[in-house]
């Protein structure tokens, strides 16, 4: 009998489905996927595909995301209650609560938010493109949703815009403390520390780098350094070894996401088979959410 594996790579062809994996699904995910990377990427190739199905492994706002990109096309996603926890701490009534607060503000989302927020917010942004974005609104005052420490880094890199910070986090970046860095340092003197935006200031200011996890990539694979401490989820470790043999990396051993492990080959295979779960979004929440995304693809 086939493997999960090849029979995934069977059912894909015959739905013509291209997969979607964020680095931090598991392994195997990330292997039988067609590409891998973080959410600014996935977004764009989302937004380009030319497959008649869209299987999103990772989180629901992601595969929302892919939906509101690419409305004609069936987007499934495996694990459908896989839900990003910082996501829910931002709702659309929320930001308009928010903008009757700031009425001469612009609000600028991360995307890790529902699809209902987005549709509320006036530009997205992912962590690879979030100061960019911020720098490019014409307003002074920037209501910038969800992710606390996220904005509190682009604060600090824009500093003409007042940024008016939401009480949100990625509880998986947030549990990494600067002593946790500080212990790793300790045992890898030599490692370079690269930090994701979405951590706490203290840890950032440990960081040689700081940036989203394709930054990463492209800083390990560039650096002369032969080891390196991670300060984000763990599963980026299986990306960073494929595309830096001979190097290694460290990661605080707690720094798990257990909604991002959600997804299995198992979940993968059903959800081709079947046809579902599928993304549905109702138009026009679509709309709107449609336009702060796209404007956030043409940022560079």
């Amino acid at each position: 009998m086939a493997s999960v594996a090849d029979q995934i790579t069977e059912m894909k062809k015959r739905r013509k489905a291209v997969i979607l994996a964020h680095n931090y699904c598991l392994p195997e995910v990330q292997d039988t996927a067609d590409h891998v990377g973080d959410s600014l990427g996935l977004s764009l190739i989302a937004s380009r595909t030319d497959a008649d199905v869209i299987v999103f492994c990772g989180v629901t706002f992601m595969a929302e995301s892919a939906k509101i990109l690419n409305p004609k096309k069936k987007v499934l996603i495996p694990e459908p209650f896989a839900a990003c926890p910082m996501a829910s701490m931002c709702t659309a009534e929320q930001i308009r609560d928010a903008k009757r607060c700031h009425k001469d503000a612009c609000v600028v989302g991360y995307v890790n938010s529902t699809a209902s927020a987005k549709a509320e917010m006036d530009i997205c942004c992912t962590s690879s493109n979030a100061v960019n974005v911020v720098s490019s609104v014409s307003e002074k005052e920037v209501i910038f949703v969800p992710d606390m420490n996220l904005g509190s880094f682009v604060a600090s890199k824009v500093p003409s815009k007042e940024i008016i910070l939401w009480n949100g986090y990625c509880p998986v970046h947030q549990a990494i403390t600067q002593q946790n860095i500080t212990d790793l340092k300790g045992k890898h003197p030599d490692a370079k520390v690269m930090a994701h935006p979405e951590c706490r200031a203290d840890v950032l200011s440990t960081a040689d780098m700081v940036g989203s996890t394709e930054k990463m990539a492209e800083y390990a694979k560039a650096s002369a350094a032969k080891e390196f401490i991670a300060a984000t989820e763990i599963g980026m470790g299986h990306r960073l070894a494929k595309d830096c043999p001979g190097k290694r990396f460290y990661f605080p051993e707690h720094a798990v996401c257990s909604v991002m492990k959600m997804t299995s080959l198992q979940s993968i295979l059903k959800a081709l088979e079947t046809m579902s779960p599928e993304v549905v979004i109702d138009h026009d929440t679509r709309e709107r959410a449609s336009a702060a995304l796209k404007k956030m693809t043409e940022v560079k």
